[in-house]
């Protein structure tokens, strides 16, 4: 008998699971509202609809230059399509304003929301065209696509974000390295997902970083040191030298500066357009700041401090009466 019953339930799960559709589909339907933006329209358009049965799947909105765009997904009865897209016929005529409509039966897999999402961000003090282009090349050859582009900053910095869907994210960092170096733009790649939103210790460099200057350089130029300062500098880059071998050389042709040099290159240094705004923004998102340099904890440390920095690391210059002895002390 329990042999029997085991036997007609195995028949019932073979049935059920031949005659299940693979890709489950729904009636959807994209609205898309344009138009001048004023106080108003969301709310007239969500009570346009709330008297029908409907899912709202997805939405957003955006206005710029007060323009409004708008796009809602929703899941509807067929047989409603129509009441409803005469319904919206009304309300754009009432607001003046345009809406759109497309209804069409959709798999379910095509609207689940999209996992392993990449965030593109790129910063210039202004975005031209060819780096939005060249970006968007980059995305596409690392078999990327763009599902939303939005501006998050705007002074004193533009920042653009792009959110990508299926990229190789080793093959987009490298097309974007080149995109950066061809447009003169930063770019950064971070993945999606809950961790993105967490606290986090952000590390940052001091020289052409933090400031727009090179400490050493400022020093060199009161040594009259300038050229052969940037010239150890250009080798070190090329990989002939170690950094700490440069570092030691070009802190060496200092030896005999006053130590009066110190405050004279602190007083030429200049923050990088944005940089108290972004560590001020950090600090409130609850976010640690850290300064890692190779430069020099005399010079850099009051700027630091004033910027609300309190884990950082930096070497230090030796100095005997009064004067720099051209040896560098490591932290």
């Amino acid at each position: 008998m329990v042999s029997s019953r085991i036997d007609a339930l195995g028949e019932v799960i073979r049935d059920n699971l031949t005659h299940m559709n693979p890709r489950e589909s729904q009636f959807t339907g994209l609205i898309l509202v344009t138009g001048v933006d004023k106080p108003g329209i969301t709310q007239a358009l969500f009570e346009t609809l709330a008297p029908f049965s409907i899912t709202v799947l997805d939405i957003e909105q955006v206005v710029i230059r007060d323009r409004l765009i708008l796009t809602a997904l929703i899941r509807l009865d067929p047989a409603h399509a129509a009441a409803i897209d005469a319904d919206l016929a009304l309300c754009a005529n009432r607001l003046n304003i345009d809406i759109a409509t497309s209804f069409q039966e959709e798999a379910l897999e095509t609207i689940a929301a999209k996992t392993g999402l990449l965030h593109v961000v790129s910063l210039s003090t202004a975005i031209l065209p060819e780096a939005v282009s060249k970006i968007a090349t980059a995305i596409a050859s690392a078999g990327g696509n763009i599902e939303r582009i939005h501006r998050t900053a705007s002074y004193p910095i533009t920042a653009i974000e792009f959110v990508v869907s299926s990229a190789d994210q080793k093959r987009l960092r490298t097309e974007l390295l080149s995109v950066s170096a061809d447009t003169g733009v930063d770019i950064a790649v971070s993945p999606g997902g809950l961790m993105r939103l967490a606290k986090k210790l952000v590390v940052m460099d001091v020289d052409s970083t933090l400031i727009q200057q090179e400490v050493i350089e400022l020093l060199a130029e009161h040594a009259h040191q300038g050229e052969e300062v940037k010239a150890i500098t250009d080798s070190a880059m090329r990989g002939e030298i170690d950094f700490e071998e440069s570092l030691r050389a070009r802190v060496a042709l200092l030896a005999g500066l006053s130590e009066t040099v110190i405050s004279d290159v602190r007083a030429e240094i200049a923050l990088t357009p944005g940089a108290r705004t972004l560590i001020s923004t950090l600090k409130k998102l609850g976010h640690s700041v850290a300064v890692v340099s190779g430069g020099f904890t005399e010079v850099i440390e009051p700027i630091i401090k004033d910027l609300g920095i309190t884990h950082y690391k930096a070497n230090s210059l030796e100095i005997q009466d009064g004067v720099l002895t051209g040896k560098v002390i490591g932290y």
